[in-house]
């Protein structure tokens, strides 16, 4: 058997990767297998860092089922990866995401037709839930749990990866785009990015039930008690964001950003998370998802949701989103100031 290398003749040699200089665990083993393709997203490992894209631009990356199940699928592939020291979710086209694609929600139901696995005969058919969702029956909270929590369950993915995420944020992050983006480790914005959760003015609830977790309570509810929404700016100055650069900044602060963390060693940076997730989830994120998500079914299932559904039903879930929130002022980045 041969002698170790700890590196103690090389300079630096603490910065070497699990799979770099002499005697590295991964010495010689082949790279994972990099064949995997998915629909609302790219998945792509550049050095040390994982680069994850919602891809879905003409929708605004808006969430569709398939979302929660292949954005847990990268974060799982770059945490193994051992090549990657962080990865970075990031939106393609005119911001990061959207929310919900709600439009097909309230307008028509739940589409069985553009689904990626199929779901048929489970909890979380589309038919089902369809059926669940009609104002005309009973509405069951646990059937609708089950679909809601898994939304979470994938989201929550960049808060327990062993290894560090980001989010990068760009045009807009509202609604459920917040739900994805408040559970990464560090969160950077364009100082003109809007951010805010509108439904809570009806139909919703933030499922991920993070905003007190990251602000605060009395700025958590400064937000959600109006559905305003703040800039990145503003949210660098709440804490919310860790950095806002200028739009034109971003991609060169982020870059600066990522190539930080990814010249530590994977193991300080495991240790590290951590030991900073165990104040986290000591505070309750696990209980705050659960009941955040349970009456994020109860805002759909209340007369103000039903009225706002039918609505949707009726001119199209755009109009309806218009007359929700035109009397706030929403056409700008940011409403809390209004």
């Amino acid at each position: 058997m041969t002698e170790q290398d700890h590196g103690g003749d090389r300079p630096a040699g603490w910065y070497d990767g699990w799979t770099e200089g002499p005697g590295a665990p991964f010495d010689g083993r082949p790279a994972p297998p990099d064949d995997r393709e998915y629909r609302t997203l790219t998945y792509e490992v550049d050095g040390r860092i994982a680069r994850i894209t919602f891809n879905r631009p003409e929708q605004g990356n808006a969430i569709t089922l398939d979302t929660p199940v292949e954005l847990a699928d990268a974060v799982e592939r770059a945490d193994l990866d051992p090549r990657v020291h962080v990865m970075v979710v990031a939106g393609r086209g005119k911001g990061f995401c959207g929310g919900y694609d709600l439009s097909v929600f309230a307008e028509h139901g739940m589409d069985e037709s553009d689904v990626k696995v199929d779901r048929r005969g489970t909890a979380l058919d589309p038919a089902v839930q369809a059926r669940n969702h009609d104002p005309r029956r009973t509405w069951d909270p646990m059937l609708d749990y089950a679909l809601m929590s898994r939304f979470n369950r994938g989201f929550a993915c960049l808060l327990h990866a062993n290894k560090p995420t980001v989010a990068k944020l760009h045009g807009f992050c509202v609604a459920g785009g917040t739900d994805i983006a408040l559970f990464a480790d560090q969160i950077i914005a364009a100082s003109d990015t809007k951010i805010g959760y509108p439904p809570t003015r009806v139909w919703g609830i933030p499922a991920a039930g993070m905003w007190a977790h990251r602000l605060g309570d009395q700025r958590a509810k400064r937000l959600l008690f109006t559905g305003d929404t703040i800039s990145g700016a503003e949210a660098a100055e709440w804490g919310l964001v860790v950095e806002a650069p200028a739009a034109e900044n971003l991609e060169a602060r982020t870059e600066n950003l990522l190539e930080r963390i990814a010249r530590m060693p994977t193991n300080q940076l495991m240790m590290a998370k951590l030991a900073m997730n165990s104040v986290l989830l000591n505070q309750g994120v696990a209980n705050s998802m659960m009941v955040s998500t349970v009456f994020d079914g109860v805002a759909r299932h209340t007369r103000e949701g039903y009225a706002f559904q039918q609505r949707a039903a009726t001119v199209g879930f755009r109009q309806a989103v218009a007359e929700r929130d035109d009397p706030y002022g929403d056409r700008g980045r940011s409403t809390h100031k209004g």
